[in-house]
Order: C-alpha cells, then sequence, then structure tokens
C-alpha cells in the first residue's frame, strides 16, 4: 500500500492537479477546453490510438502462432528465453541499433543493393517505425500467450477430438477461446504503453508520427507548459484505464490444468 501510494496513487494525483493550472500558475479549465477545441489535438488522439492499434495487431499476429508453436516444440523455456532476451537490453541502445540498420548505408539497404534493388528510404518512415515499435513489444505479447496456453487442459483437446473435430475447429472451438484471457493481458501489455511511444517516434520515425506521448514530451521539456501536457496525461491515464476495463479477464472456466 505504500508503495502504491507513493509511485502510483500520488503521481496520478500530482498530474491530475497540474492539468488544472496555466502556464503563469493560475488555477483555469482552459487546458482541457483547449485539448477538446483544438483540431490539432484530436488529430493527436487519432494518431496515438492507431498507431498503437496497429502495433498491437502486427504484434498479435506474429505473437500467437509463435507462442502456440512454442507450446509444441521441445525446450520451449530455452526459446522463449531467448525471445525474453532482448527486452534485457535498454529501449534507447535498441533504436539507435535500428537506426545503424534501417540508414541509407546501413545493412538493409546493403543487402537490398546486393539483391539489385538499391538502397530505400526505410528510416524516418511510417513502416520503419511500425516494425521497431512491433518487434519491441512482441515478447510482452508472447509470455501472457504462452502461459494461457500452456494451462489448458490437454484433455479438453483429445476430447474434442474424439467428439469429431479436426485440428481447425479444435483451434477455433476449444483452444483459442480458453487462450483469450492471454490474449487480452498481450493486447494490454502491448496496447496501453503504445498509446504514449515518444522516444520511437523521434528516433526511428522522425517526428513524422505524431502522437500523445510526443505532445507531453515537447510541453514538458520544450514549451515549460507543465498544465497542458498534465492535461494530455490525464486523457492518457483515462484512456489506458478503459482499455483495462474492456480487456480485464471475466473469469476462468476450466481451462487450467489441475482446475476442479
Amino acid at each position: 500500500m505504500l508503495w502504491l501510494m507513493l509511485f502510483v496513487i500520488a503521481p496520478v494525483l500530482l498530474i491530475f492537479y497540474q492539468s488544472f493550472f496555466d502556464s503563469s500558475g493560475q488555477l483555469t479549465l482552459a487546458n482541457y477546453q483547449t485539448y477538446f477545441t483544438s483540431g490539432t489535438y484530436l488529430r493527436m488522439t487519432l494518431n496515438s490510438v492507431f498507431y498503437a492499434f496497429l502495433i498491437t495487431f502486427f504484434t498479435l499476429l506474429v505473437s500467437y502462432p509463435t507462442a502456440y508453436f512454442l507450446t509444441k516444440t521441445r525446450h520451449k523455456q530455452l526459446w522463449l528465453l531467448l525471445i525474453i532476451l532482448p527486452t534485457w537490453i535498454n529501449l534507447l541502445l535498441k533504436a539507435y541499433a535500428f537506426i545503424g540498420i534501417f540508414s541509407i548505408h546501413g545493412s538493409v539497404n546493403q543487402f537490398l543493393g546486393l539483391m539489385g534493388i538499391g538502397p530505400k528510404q526505410i528510416l524516418f518512415t511510417d513502416a520503419g517505425f511500425l516494425f521497431v515499435a512491433t518487434y519491441i513489444e512482441i515478447p510482452f505479447m508472447i509470455l501472457p500467450i504462452f502461459n494461457a496456453l500452456e494451462e489448458i487442459d490437454s484433455s479438453l483437446i483429445s476430447a474434442s477430438r474424439d467428439l469429431g473435430a479436426d485440428g481447425i475447429q479444435t483451434f477455433l472451438r476449444v483452444i483459442f477461446p480458453l487462450s483469450l484471457n492471454g490474449v487480452k493481458s498481450g493486447v494490454q501489455a502491448v496496447f496501453i504503453p503504445s498509446l504514449s511511444l515518444f522516444m520511437l517516434t523521434r528516433l526511428i520515425g522522425g517526428n513524422r508520427v505524431i502522437t500523445l506521448g510526443t505532445s507531453i514530451e515537447q510541453h514538458f521539456l520544450v514549451t515549460q507548459n507543465w498544465g497542458m501536457g498534465s492535461t494530455i496525461g490525464v486523457i492518457l491515464i483515462i484512456a489506458m484505464f478503459g482499455v483495462m476495463m474492456l480487456t480485464r479477464e471475466r473469469g476462468k472456466k476450466g481451462g487450467r490444468k489441475h482446475g476442479k
């Protein structure tokens, strides 16, 4: 409780309190009025949701099959460790590594040159930003899905096949529904941080990708308008809470190996 009070509740209350002050320190509601009436902020909000959705979608597209096949392989814990290993590397270092890989003279363009395609502008594009963001978020999606798949009682799958279901029907009507809690947890772990990305948008997207996270950074570090930055932070906190409510676990129904 002490940890939650000091490092979760107190910072949120401080941001909420600061959102009611303008740049001169006067109590006002103008920040919220500006946010909801400004086309710029509304576009940034849509951009943030859109890019967070795309990152989550591509991450799920890669992570679910990966997690599923991991449960079928030998030495699954070793493979899982290798997937988790990149998360031990600092995000800034990974971003700079991709700057070198995707630059005009980087390894990707050198390979394209050998293939006769020629150098392409990959860095500072939407595609480059989405690729890097998806790569970084993949382990956080794989882990909860893998755990959910591992907890499925194998007798349920055997029963499905005994009742005449083929592999696709078993997957669609037994395996996937029982792994949905893992998918929801993965969506939370990816979508919520993706809403407030700002480092990757600057280093990989070249500020072509403008999100609310970028705006918060600008207000706090450049314009020094902490009130407006806090207002956007409050909006993001509310949005994140909404995502958590939509993707929360509804209850587990007999999919555990040792459940009754």
